[in-house]
């Protein structure tokens, strides 16, 4: 089951749990080595999230702002949600895959937590 996409924009798509509706966040993909190592460095701000894949650790060095990390596994599961502030080294995560970057704070706004399952919708295409 493994995910494939190409550098480009789509839409992360957090499915609510309990009856709650689900949320659609505009997304960057950064799934070449080039565009997954420039991430977020340099950035003050990110309109949404980024998607590193394939990734299992980020870390925040040369960051200019603080910000919420999603590890997904290989099913778009959230494995783990983590804030990182910048000039830290986050810690690998075996069962990750995929790996969401989001300003801190908005995650928790999307209903993104350990457990929860999302979606990536690529621009012009079906879901992912």
């Amino acid at each position: 089951m493994g995910r494939r996409w190409r550098d480009g924009r789509g839409e992360l798509v957090v499915h609510g749990g309990d009856g709650e509706a689900s949320v659609r966040v505009p997304l960057e993909i950064a799934a070449s080595y080039r565009a997954r190592t420039r991430g977020l460095l340099g950035r003050d701000f990110v309109d949404g999230a980024i998607l590193l894949s394939p990734a299992n650790s980020v870390h925040t060095f040369r960051m200019r702002m603080t910000i919420d990390v999603a590890y997904l596994d290989r099913h778009l599961r959230v494995v783990a949600v983590r804030t990182m502030r910048p000039g830290r080294l986050g810690m690998p995560r075996l069962r990750a895959r995929h790996v969401v970057e989001a300003e801190a704070g908005a995650m928790g706004g999307w209903g993104v937590r350990e457990g929860a399952r999302v979606e990536v919708v690529v621009s012009g295409q079906g879901g992912g």
